[in-house]
């Protein structure tokens, strides 16, 4: 950065009240020139913060803060800093402290589900754009809350699964591109029926479920606990809430539900052009579920009200019979991306594909979208929306019923306890705003 840039701060007594000002607004609008090397720090450095994906510096974007509540991976990332990119990275234990940090263009949220609502948001108000794991949150009132607080601080946001744009989708032996080519082109009919089993990707943490009546145990002296908590209910704490296996109790996550569903269902969205609207329907075939640990489940169906599903089977995926598909009335796609059209084979879909017209291309630089001030491929508006299966699913799981809902209001129909978890309480002073 240039020392140019910073001079403002110079002169920062001569305000009454303390601004932090973030570096990108000097340049007007939010502008920054493309020559201009941008700046971002982690929150959250327990594992994917660390990952060689994200813990990166270069000439477009460098990593100059990190943070955690817990010393030891805050300790981890400092070194790492060091020896893996040679530079001495700024700490913070407290996540506003690096919100406030004027020197940082983009926050990066690798924290556990409950903290990423209230972190994007408050990152968007501090001038800051926004790069978020998935699940993009824990409810759908923090869905809607991010996407106001984007909107209105004109920030750029990017959601953090890639299947949408690049790698083998869930087991059908090709890349979204092709999938998302045959069903526009409608030669398999409409409405389109979509299955998901287990066994081809969020089965990876299927089973990653919650333990009942944990017993209370002395908190590491590493950690602040208070604050890892946050946003969600008092618990006592117990080492298998914490970490690595935050994911199986509802306070905080949904189970493989929630860590991988996303990946797998935010694709399905944009095959079937679903990005603006939700499904109307949620059915579930579920065990009654532990109010604090998750459970397993076996599937859950969800309707949109042109009639087009999408089925996750769960629980029984290990017996191999609950293949993958893409379905219509006219066609189906299997395994292999094999394609029977009519019912009969279609061993030359390929070519067929390749005279039909391409999708609309995507912005997937996100760094190239900061900088132009472009709306990143999977944002704030369609991950919300993907994010909103997941949510679904976790709701009906919880009340152990099928759900209506209204993808406009984006409320349950006839039904005040799914509404309460659209926007649960949080503790202490935290609030979406």
């Amino acid at each position: 950065m240039k020392t140019n840039r910073r001079n403002f701060l110079k002169a920062a007594g001569a305000f009454a009240l303390f601004t932090v000002v973030p570096r990108k607004v000097l340049g007007g609008q939010g502008h920054i020139a493309p020559s201009d090397q941008l700046t971002k720090g982690i929150i959250g450095t327990g594992g994917i913060g660390r990952s060689s994906y994200h813990f990166t510096s270069n000439e477009n974007c460098r990593l100059v803060a990190v943070c955690d509540c817990d010393k030891s991976h805050l300790q981890n990332a400092l070194n790492q800093g060091r020896n893996q990119l040679g530079q001495e990275l700024k700490a913070y234990s407290n996540y506003r402290d690096l919100i406030a940090d004027p020197n940082i263009d983009i926050v990066h949220v690798c924290t556990p589900p409950h903290w990423h609502g209230i972190m994007s948001i408050e990152a968007a108000n501090a001038g800051k754009d926004v790069w978020c794991e998935k699940p993009m949150t824990r409810t759908i009132g923090e869905g809607k809350r991010v996407i106001e607080a984007i909107k209105r601080n004109n920030r750029i946001f990017r959601l953090n699964t890639w299947f949408r744009f690049t790698d083998t989708f869930y087991g059908l032996g090709t890349t979204v591109q092709p999938l998302k080519k045959l069903v526009d082109s409608g030669v398999l009919g409409w409405p389109l029926t979509v299955r998901i089993s287990g066994a081809t990707g969020f089965a990876w943490k299927f089973f990653w479920t919650g333990k009942e009546n944990l017993v209370p145990q002395d908190v590491p002296a590493d950690l602040d606990y208070d604050m890892w908590l946050g946003p969600a209910p008092y618990k006592p704490y117990n080492v298998h809430r914490t970490h690595a296996t935050f994911r199986g109790y509802w306070d905080y996550d949904g189970g493989g539900l929630g860590d991988m569903g996303q990946h797998y269902m935010d694709p399905v969205q944009y095959i079937l052009s679903k990005d603006n609207t939700s499904p109307v329907k949620v059915e579930i075939d579920a065990p009654q579920q532990h109010p604090d640990a998750i459970g397993i489940w076996r599937s859950i169906t969800y309707t949109y009200d042109d009639g087009c599903r999408i089925i996750l089977e769960g629980e029984g995926f290990e017996s191999g019979n609950k293949v993958p598909y893409i379905e219509g009335p006219n066609g189906k796609v299997f395994q292999g991306f094999e394609v029977e059209l009519n019912g009969q084979p279609a061993p030359d879909i390929m070519s067929i594909i390749a005279q039909m017209p391409d999708p609309e291309p995507q912005n997937t630089d996100f760094i190239k979208c900061v900088k132009n001030r472009e709306k990143f491929a999977l944002n704030e508006e369609n991950g919300h929306r993907s994010c909103n299966i997941v949510n679904l699913g976790v709701c009906a799981l919880r009340l152990n019923r099928d759900l209506e809902f209204d993808p406009v209001s984006q409320t349950f129909v006839n039904d005040d306890a799914a509404n309460r978890l659209i926007d649960q309480p949080m503790r202490g002073d935290f609030r979406l705003s």
